[in-house]
């Protein structure tokens, strides 16, 4: 074992004397050492409860013949982040977790891991980190927040907050309706309700094969979470028997399966950026352009939050992602022989599973629409690709052409937006927020919901070269590459320049001649911010969004 490193042979009775100074015994010390990689805080609600899945793991791995030891990662709360210089500090952390647990993993020795995440930037960056250091691992998250129904019978969760604020400012509600939906649409512990990033990166480790069944769906507060917490516990003492690592696992067809169910659940689009960093770390190939292909034949079966009124507990009720992947085998969708870390093949797995709500999942002779949820937009504007989450955009703006509204930061943008200073048909651009630019990238759901709020969603579209959170529905298109602070054409748009989407043909223009474009990059560029500390250093490295925002 890996863990014979710091524990066997005469030469090592420092280390077991450092052992048994936090109370091991020499049985114990005879026992695989599994590394529980816990994300534990009292700063996100979605990791507030993680003590409990980590003892309910613990508790399994001692049952079965192993020794757990815990320790921590750190992780930033997108909505605690969100609208202030704290979304700075998001997406970079995915990186550092990685790093740190491969610190970990190698510098104690470990036979095998149980990673449990939760929240957005946390669930890839722990992928990342499986990938990278290549021990026997699982993933069991602390799984998503219930979502209430309103005083009008409506589900809400964190965006409706965000919502709400946008309404407050058109004054289309006052104090009072602010404050219930503060007090009422998050009700306890757990990821955020909807299909947003952390519950489409839960959900997409089912997929990919390194989490067990309901992983993505089980909601946090039912007793059902803290059995699949032992299962994993279980479980990652048969994956050391059995040697079975993430390289056997995260494939390119692991990969394609990933793309193939995120179209059919409608995930978040910065489910792409994560899934080319952890294929990066797997040395699996990752374009973009693979997810229009994918969608092209997959259709979306499923209208969660925010684009539609269903949440994670009714996706769990009606089957899960299994039954979402049984539903696409029919398809033949899918790569069923792929191995999973139940030490079974995906096929094996979904075999049997069955739909239980049709207005949740639908048939595949009855989708939502005939392709995925997600689009890749490529053209003058972003050469090198844009995204959008096709799913939440209302019929009438996939195809739409307006007047840009440039601003050089999100609080330039949301300022205006505020005072009611964006009009139907326009269209917003927010640049220098890229990876590097930002730096940081930062997530725009503070002006996308402000727009929905104001009733703008179905004539108001947004670009930026940053990101869009999981919960922001409309026209919404990020991941802008090549970023304005690397020189893209999105640094080259002025104050009323026609730019035309086209989501169902893929594309994105600047509508403006090529010598005008010539002339205007022929101008200083747009100043890069001052930043200092571990920003400084990421902006440095970074590599373009189309790459997955990865550090080489």
């Amino acid at each position: 074992m890996k863990s014979d490193a710091i524990r066997t042979g005469a030469e090592r009775a420092p280390q077991r004397s450092l052992l048994k100074a936090m109370g091991h015994t020499d049985a114990e010390l005879k026992k695989p050492v599994i590394g529980i990689v816990n994300s534990f805080s009292e700063v996100i609600p979605g990791h507030v409860h993680l003590q409990q899945i980590a003892r309910a793991v613990k508790d399994s791995v001692l049952a079965a013949g192993g020794m757990p030891l815990e320790f921590n990662v750190i992780g930033v709360c997108d909505g605690l982040a969100m609208g202030h210089e704290g979304m700075k500090y998001s997406l970079v952390t995915r990186e550092l977790i990685a790093d740190s647990v491969e610190c970990m993993a190698r510098a104690h020795a470990f036979d095998a891991l149980v990673f449990i995440p939760n929240c957005d930037k946390i669930v890839p960056g722990m992928l990342m980190a499986a990938a990278r250091v290549n021990l026997p691992s699982i993933f069991v998250s602390g799984g998503p927040m219930l979502s209430l129904c309103s005083d009008e019978g409506r589900a809400m969760d964190l965006n409706s907050v965000f919502e709400a604020v946008g309404a407050y400012k058109a004054g289309q509600i006052g104090d009072e309706r602010l404050s219930y939906f503060e007090d009422n649409a998050c009700p306890g512990c757990g990821s955020c309700s909807g299909m947003f990033t952390a519950n489409s990166m839960n959900c997409l480790s089912e997929v990919l094969g390194m989490a067990l069944d309901g992983n993505g769906t089980i909601p946090a507060v039912y007793a059902h979470r803290i059995r699949l917490a032992k299962q994993a516990g279980t479980q990652v003492m048969r994956l050391l028997e059995a040697n079975l690592r993430p390289s056997d696992i995260l494939t390119p067809d692991a990969f394609r399966n990933a793309l193939t169910v995120d179209m059919a659940l409608g995930c978040s689009t910065n489910s792409a950026l994560h899934l080319a960093a952890i294929a990066h770390e797997a040395g699996v190939p990752f374009d973009l352009r693979m997810i229009n292909e994918v969608s092209e034949v997959t259709p979306n079966l499923c209208h969660l939050a925010p684009a539609g009124h269903h949440h994670m507990q009714d996706l769990y009720e009606a089957g899960g992602v299994y039954a979402v992947m049984n539903e696409l085998s029919a398809l033949g969708c899918l790569h069923t022989e792929c191995m999973t870390v139940t030490g079974k093949t995906v096929g094996e797995n979904i075999a049997g599973r069955t739909v239980r709500n049709r207005d949740v999942i639908r048939s595949v002779k009855e989708p939502y629409s005939k392709t995925g949820g997600l689009a890749v937009l490529f053209g003058s504007l972003a050469p090198d690709g844009a995204i959008v989450k096709r799913s939440a955009v209302a019929p009438e703006m996939l195809t739409h052409k307006g007047p840009a509204r440039v601003f050089n930061s999100e609080e330039e943008a949301i300022k205006v937006i505020y005072e009611g200073g964006i009009h139907p048909g326009d269209v917003v651009v927010i640049r220098n927020e890229g990876p590097a630019g930002g730096p940081g990238m930062r997530e725009m759901l503070s002006p996308t919901s402000a727009i929905a709020g104001m009733g703008l969603d179905k004539e108001v579209a947004l670009i930026t070269d940053g990101r869009f959170s999981g919960a922001t529905r409309g026209a919404a298109i990020g991941h802008v590459s090549p970023e304005a602070a690397n020189g893209g054409p999105i640094a080259l748009v002025r104050e009323g320049d026609l730019i035309e989407i086209d989501i169902p043909h893929y594309r994105i223009e600047l509508c403006v001649p090529e010598e005008e474009l010539q002339r205007r990059a022929a101008e200083p560029p747009l100043p890069r911010r001052k930043v200092t500390g571990y920003l400084a250093r990421y902006a440095k490295l970074v590599s373009s969004a189309d790459k997955g925002a990865i550090i080489e």
